[in-house]
């Protein structure tokens, strides 16, 4: 059975795992002061042209959410995010275990206005009982969103400029970060992520890495004793050499942007072949998530010979389906589905 049920099926990239052979003897220090996490850094610094910037290791995407999000925030601050935000829906509360509500609004295609969020802003401080609500203390987006598509560099402008005239730090999860840069239809490069955000992170575990995600503060602000709050929550790495050393491979020869296009060609392959078939877009994703409306029947039956997600009812005879293709998805797989449906 072949499978597009999501974007992190396989393990490592080769040229990553032969690098984690290579220094796999040499003596390290740990907790992310070694050499070849010091050579991650440098090279990500390089990348996104911020000198400036504090890089960070972490394992996973909803660890990571979960840090940068608690960490930034006061007590009585919350998160405003899209409904369909990541860490509104598939992230089993992480974030409300800290004690921080997420304040979300309606998303368009799976992304925020940014004419809300400042509508959203201004209501909550023209309220004479704000002193009695959460106060919005950051704002939280997917890059890609959890729909694929992508914000214009128009609409990120927009809202870093409502964040700064607020002072509201602007969060970018960057899951799928490289899926998003590599796309023809983004007009935005990894330079602006990091001069348009406050925080971000680079995807790895779901672009070529076994794990890790390498979280960007960008205006000097990581938070005070930042290494403590990760111990905190049971996330620093003893042997931080693990997501260094996988990071640096991953921007050597622009390796994490080239396998990142492989995964856009062969969404672009799939997309075409379904439209080409007669299936209806559920939305237009330019990036490696592909939505698709099948009838209940159809999905029942193409279930027995391919895996793919069943992601939400469209009525009560049809349902959302997702195909997503990655830096390891096989040509001939993609021949394949094509052939079945």
């Amino acid at each position: 059975m072949i499978s597009f049920e999501n974007d992190y099926l396989e393990g490592a990239h080769p040229a990553i795992l032969n690098k984690l052979v290579q220094t796999n003897f040499i003596q390290e220090s740990g907790y992310g002061t070694d050499d070849h996490t010091k050579e991650a850094v440098a090279k990500i610094k390089d990348k996104i042209n911020c000198q400036e910037a504090s890089v960070r290791f972490l394992q996973g995407g909803t660890q990571t959410n979960q840090i940068v999000i608690d960490s930034m925030l006061k007590p009585f601050e919350g998160v405003i995010a899209a409904d369909t935000g990541h860490i509104s829906v598939h992230e089993a509360g992480a974030i409300e275990y800290t004690g921080h509500k997420i304040l979300t609004i309606p998303s368009s295609d799976g992304k925020l206005i940014p004419e809300h969020v400042e509508k959203y802003i201004d209501t909550f401080y023209t309220d004479s009982n704000y002193e009695h609500m959460v106060f919005p203390g950051m704002v939280y987006i997917s890059w890609p969103t959890e729909y694929g598509t992508i914000y214009s560099k128009k609409e990120l402008e927009k809202l870093s400029h409502i964040c700064r005239k607020y002072k509201l730090p602007l969060f970018i999860d960057g899951a799928r970060l490289g899926y998003g840069l590599v796309s023809e239809q983004s007009d935005v490069t990894i330079e602006d992520i990091a001069e348009l955000s406050d925080v971000f992170y680079i995807g790895g575990t779901k672009i070529g890495a076994l794990c890790g995600e390498a979280v960007v503060f960008t205006k000097n602000n990581e938070p005070k004793n930042f290494t403590t709050i990760i111990k905190q929550h049971g996330a620093l790495m003893a042997k931080g050499r693990l997501i260094g050393v996988q990071f640096s491979e991953l921007f050597t020869n622009d390796l994490y942007f080239n396998i990142s296009k492989h995964a856009i060609d062969m969404a672009k392959m799939l997309k075409q072949g379904f439209l080409d078939k007669n299936y209806k877009l559920y939305l237009d994703s330019p990036t490696n998530q592909q939505f698709f409306i099948m009838s209940n029947t159809k999905i029942e039956k193409l279930s027995q010979k391919v895996k793919f997600s069943r992601w939400e009812k469209y009525d009560d005879k049809n349902s959302v389906v997702r195909f997503a293709t990655s830096w390891a998805t096989k040509r001939e797989n993609v021949e394949l589905l094509l052939d079945i449906i």
